[in-house]
């Protein structure tokens, strides 16, 4: 049963996950300035429905496709997990290879992983509490949103203001370890994917084909809700692409720092985790590459 199964992951490897992801985030961060905070509070139209995509719309699509679907416990938990993290980092770089806002892009990034201390944890106990093979998960291991929220500011909004600040006081060394920087860490991230992957591969190939389904579908409703709220927001195309890539990709390798961190590794949460990490890559890349064909209107 995949709810019993749990994944070789040591707390030496989770300290490194933590210390990856927090390198990844300040290498984005270092893109930003606090002017483009300001930019976006003076026209905050696109970024708001952008954040009412990620962190409501989403977390009840995800509800809804569980009611209908009903997974197994542990995949549910997943699922909402995943759905309750804010955009992953590679969603600025295909929001860019898509012809899309990529400074929206960045800058929901940034507002989203703020948001995640309070929002995360508050999703994950609200839908996770509506389904009762979820509900039971979550009494068992008892999980602490103020310990939730002290790993995502450490591990996301840290990196996200010390970037912010090298920018601003040293734009020019911001500016040459930008892109070595974001390819490095986006590398090491992979390769460390990979790694875990290889220590738990009998269990991941066992699993793989019961979750990927889950995962297919979980995303194309990510992408498709994203899409659709811009649509109906009457948002510019320019930011629709944004915001249907922003959507669409979620921060997994959060989500396996919650997993191993607060659930004890559980099985099917952590390999939907990693089919996700998996999979919004391959679908978002492959979205980019159809919308770049045609120029966006801004």
């Amino acid at each position: 049963m995949i709810d019993e199964v749990v994944l070789n992951f040591s707390p030496a490897s989770l300290m490194l996950l933590n210390g990856i992801l927090a390198i990844v985030m300040f290498s984005i961060a270092i893109d930003l300035k606090p002017r483009d905070f300001r930019a976006l509070m003076r026209a905050p139209r696109a970024l708001l429905v952008g954040l009412f995509s990620q962190f409501l719309l989403l977390p009840a699509l995800t509800f809804a496709m569980i009611l209908v679907l009903e997974p197994q416990a542990s995949i549910a938990l997943g699922l909402i997990l995943v759905a309750a993290c804010p955009g992953g980092n590679i969603s600025n770089f295909i929001t860019h290879r898509a012809g899309g806002n990529a400074a929206l892009s960045v800058s929901m990034t940034a507002f989203a992983t703020v948001g995640a201390i309070l929002l995360t944890p508050l999703n994950i106990a609200f839908w996770g509490g509506m389904y009762p093979p979820t509900q039971a998960i979550l009494q068992a291991t008892q999980i602490d949103p103020v310990s939730v929220a002290i790993t995502v500011t450490f591990m996301l909004v840290l990196p996200l203001i010390l970037g912010i600040t090298l920018n601003v006081r040293r734009p020019s060394l911001a500016f040459r370890i930008r892109m070595p920087l974001q390819w490095l860490s986006m590398g090491i991230f992979v390769a460390f994917i990979l790694l875990a992957l290889a220590a738990n591969w009998a269990f991941f190939l066992s699993f793989a084909g019961i979750v990927a389904g889950y995962v297919v579908i979980h995303n194309a409703l990510a992408l498709g809700g994203g899409y659709l709220s811009a649509t109906l927001a009457r948002l510019s195309p320019f930011d629709r692409r944004a915001i249907t890539i922003e959507t669409g990709i979620q921060n997994s390798g959060l989500g396996l720092v919650l997993i191993f961190g607060f659930f004890g590794g559980l099985g099917g949460m952590a390999v939907v985790a990693a089919f996700w990490g998996i999979w919004h890559a391959i679908s978002g890349i492959a979205l980019a590459r159809v919308m770049s064909r045609t120029e966006a209107a801004r």
